[in-house]
């Protein structure tokens, strides 16, 4: 509770730009060993992708706890410290998941586990299914540790059905963890936002994503490389952005195939 404390403040501070002068935090590069600043801040670059999308502009402080903090305007993020994370192991899940789709009516309710312990390939196909990106209709296979993330947020929550806001999206913008199809957004009717991402902050061993959008009502979920990273989103959505459209040949694709 006290490492999810010294994170939230961070970010609170960050948000109303009072942010005292500390270390940057940990952080893990692909080249670079984990505690590098320069992995701190190739992350801090990295990790902004999904939550700031479209800022022009950057800036990084060191907030309390020796985490690093990057401000867009109305975005605040940090790379999550070693210290910070969860140091039990993540037990598996019951593998029950129940999704549904706002804005395509659609729902599936599977177990993502064969009896042993390995991934159901057909569950697996139909929840990517309905994470499908809602303007192109077109598919992609989902990360299937973010399944597996989603099932324990759905057993701590009583079972209740998890409203997908965004899944996987064919935009412009490939760098997004929604491209990658390693990223949801989502609600839980009920449930406070912020009760969402407490939870989800739990389970995090490292290499997840998490970003609280209160305008928007909902919690952004990624599975990522080393280091996890946090950010509050207090700007308005704002589907249409340029970088969130999709390809601008999409239609002459689907036309030739």
């Amino acid at each position: 509770m006290l490492r999810v404390a010294i994170l939230g403040s961070a970010l609170l501070l960050a948000v109303t730009g009072k942010v005292a002068s500390a270390e940057p935090g940990e952080g893990a590069g692909a080249s670079e060993g984990r505690g590098s600043k320069a992995a701190a801040r190739s992350a801090s670059q990295s990790g902004s992708e999904d939550g700031a999308e479209g800022a022009d502009s950057a800036k990084t402080r060191h907030g309390a706890g020796g985490v690093s903090i990057k401000k867009h305007g109305k975005f605040a993020g940090l790379v999550v410290p070693e210290s910070a994370l969860r140091q039990e192991p993540l037990g598996k899940p019951s593998g029950d998941l129940e999704l549904r789709m706002l804005g395509l009516d659609e729902s599936v309710k599977v177990n993502i586990y064969n009896q042993d312990g390995s991934y159901n390939v057909e569950a697996l196909r139909s929840l990517d299914h309905v994470l499908r990106c809602r303007r192109t209709d077109d598919e992609k296979p989902i990360e299937p540790r973010l399944f597996t993330i989603l099932s324990h947020v759905y057993d701590h929550f009583g079972g209740k059905a998890i409203d997908i806001v965004s899944g996987y999206r064919n935009q412009r913008k490939t760098t997004s963890n929604h491209y990658k199809g390693t990223a949801t957004d989502i609600r839980i009717e009920g449930v406070t936002p912020k009760k969402i991402r407490s939870f989800a902050e739990s389970l995090d061993t490292g290499g997840l994503g998490i970003g609280l959008y209160p305008r928007g009502q909902f919690v952004h979920i990624d599975v990522r490389p080393l280091p996890s990273y946090r950010w509050i989103d207090m700007s308005s959505p704002n589907p249409n952005a340029a970088e969130k459209r999709p390809p601008r040949d999409w239609k002459r694709k689907k036309l030739q195939s």
